[in-house]
């Protein structure tokens, strides 16, 4: 991983992104997903660890890490913005509906 290496991103499926370090809002960032790469402005400031948005994300529609839905949007996600607890509701068990 290079030093320049911001954010990861798992699955080629997944609509979420997680940074590396510490991002600010306004920020445009470079994700690579099968050669191909896509720049994104961060609309929130993104703490390490945590997620935004690959692309708009529907309330109700499934929010995708590892390939897998680990939840659903509790409201509409824009691209570029924080994915986390206040946007998403956890997965239910047996999966989301």
């Amino acid at each position: 991983m290079g030093k320049s290496t911001q954010v990861l991103i798992i699955n080629e499926k997944d609509n979420v992104v997680t940074a590396l370090r510490e991002l600010k809002a306004g920020l445009q960032v470079s994700v690579e997903i099968q050669g191909r790469t896509q720049k994104i402005t961060l609309l929130s400031n993104i703490p390490m660890g945590h997620k935004f948005a690959l692309k708009d994300i529907e309330e109700g529609e499934a929010v995708i890490k590892y390939g897998e839905p680990i939840g659903q949007g509790t409201t509409k996600i824009a691209r570029g913005e924080h994915v986390h607890v206040h946007n998403v509701a956890s997965q239910p068990r047996g999966g989301l509906r």
